[in-house]
């Protein structure tokens, strides 16, 4: 059964991610207001705070965000879905939340691109 409460694009964007004594980058596999979802092979564990660095398309300045993991996916999970982590973010500031709202909105409203192999009508 689905709890979200809010809707999820699915983008591809990288994402830096510092922990104590790390830094590692890997991609966002989808955003919402709420947080990210970063597909990895090496989950952290529920509950690490972490430090977020992206940018998104179309918008200069990038994000500098405090998250916390909030669920996992294992690699080898047995679901069809990716390994990876649910990262909430915490302490988001109102600039920073229309931001990532309006770049949902935006996304959302865009037509689906063509195929690369679509020939031009005339």
């Amino acid at each position: 059964m689905e709890h979200r409460r809010d809707f999820r694009l699915p983008v591809e964007l990288k994402v830096g991610y510092r922990t104590v004594g790390s830094f590692i980058t890997d991609y966002i596999l989808n955003i919402s207001r709420g947080g990210i979802f970063v597909t990895t092979q090496k989950p952290l564990p529920i509950g690490t705070r972490v430090r977020l660095v992206f940018s998104l398309p179309d918008f200069p300045l990038p994000f500098d965000l405090a998250g916390e993991v909030r669920w996992v996916n294992p690699p080898g999970h047995g679901s069809h879905a990716a390994p990876g982590m649910g990262i909430g973010f915490s302490n988001l500031d109102e600039n920073a939340r229309k931001r990532i709202e309006r770049f949902i909105k935006n996304t959302r409203l865009k037509p689906p691109p063509l195929p690369d192999d679509a020939e031009d009508e005339v």
